[in-house]
């Protein structure tokens, strides 16, 4: 009966977890609303839309599972062209294109999965970082269907639905890339809070006890590494649609470093965190770039020591920063 209490109790407590909050629907309306109150900022909207589903994709993997990866990059990268070179190869539907595009990228995670279950956290990093490297090398040297380093050029996209056409501004592609990224949102919302995204959280927690009492860890770690890819996929996809270009950036190791840090700024294990970190990095690094082209990075650095030195909940509150931590 106790045992019975107990299940109840949990059904009962992910129910919870899986109810919108009024500041919930209150960020995605004002996210909304954005391209339209400021059209100008429109492509800043695209673009901070884009890089917090890549981090939320890295978040599943780094947050609730424990999976240290420096080469997450690989996959954000690989749907970019994926996407690009079927737009210009095949056919130019966005929608289609991303479909393609996610399952490709999550085709590439599948297999790049089964390396991550030996070895240690250091082992991953490498690994990964070692995937990432890899692709970079190949899009390099395969100019004749990626651009080299010139970029993979001439991508035209076209209308989303066959109604809306991209624009100059940018409304088209934010509104477009909101839309993805709510669809997507919900359902790893609904995947982490579900009984499966319990397992993960006890594989991240203590991977042997978990073994121990019969959750198929590695079949867990290759899904949701599997869904990540596919993910990061999916915001390649989106950025490579709404500019028109894929270019050896989209590889590039900074990808992959600014999307941690990123997780750094936001927190990981909460989604949400992917959204905030990808706020506020994007918002810094064009303010500080524009006032310091040469040294935004230094401040961003210096922010994120004191983000690690100080906590994140004492940051904005510097009276605190000297005393005692309750």
């Amino acid at each position: 009966m106790a045992r019975g209490n107990g299940s109840l109790d949990f059904q009962a407590a992910l129910l919870r977890k899986t109810r919108w909050r009024a500041w919930e629907f209150a960020v995605w309306l004002v996210a909304f609303a954005l391209p339209m109150v400021m059209p100008a900022h429109s492509l800043m909207v695209n673009e901070i839309v884009i890089v917090a589903l890549f981090a939320m994709s890295l978040d599943l993997i780094l947050g609730y599972t424990g999976i240290v990866s420096l080469g997450h990059a690989a996959y954000f990268g690989f749907g970019a062209y994926a996407a690009a070179l079927f737009a210009k190869l095949v056919m130019p539907d966005p929608l289609v294109g991303l479909v393609v595009a996610i399952v490709l990228s999550g085709a590439l995670g599948a297999v790049a999965s089964v390396t991550i279950l030996r070895g240690t956290d250091l082992t991953r990093l490498m690994v990964t970082l070692g995937t990432a490297l890899l692709l970079l090398e190949l899009a390099n040297k395969l100019d004749w269907l990626t651009g080299g380093a010139d970029g993979l050029q001439g991508v035209v996209m076209g209308p989303v639905l066959g109604l809306f056409e991209f624009d100059l501004f940018g409304r088209t592609a934010a509104w477009y890339s909101l839309s993805i990224v709510l669809i997507l949102f919900l359902s790893m919302r609904r995947l982490v809070q579900s009984p499966f995204g319990a397992t993960l959280k006890a594989i991240r927690d203590n991977r042997l006890r978990a073994m121990a009492i019969g959750i198929p860890v590695a079949s867990r770690l290759m899904t949701i590494y599997t869904i990540a890819a596919a993910i990061a996929g999916a915001a390649g996809a989106l950025l490579a649609q709404t500019t028109g270009f894929a270019s050896l950036d989209v590889l590039a190791f900074d990808r992959s470093a600014d999307v941690m840090l990123m997780l750094v700024i936001g927190g990981v294990g909460w989604l949400y965190g992917g959204i905030a970190g990808a706020i506020v990095f994007k918002l810094l690094q064009d303010a500080l770039s524009t006032v310091t082209p040469q040294y935004w990075m230094f401040w961003i650095g210096l922010i994120l020591v004191l983000l690690v030195l100080v906590g994140r909940d004492r940051l904005l509150k510097p009276w605190t920063w000297f005393g005692r931590q309750s």
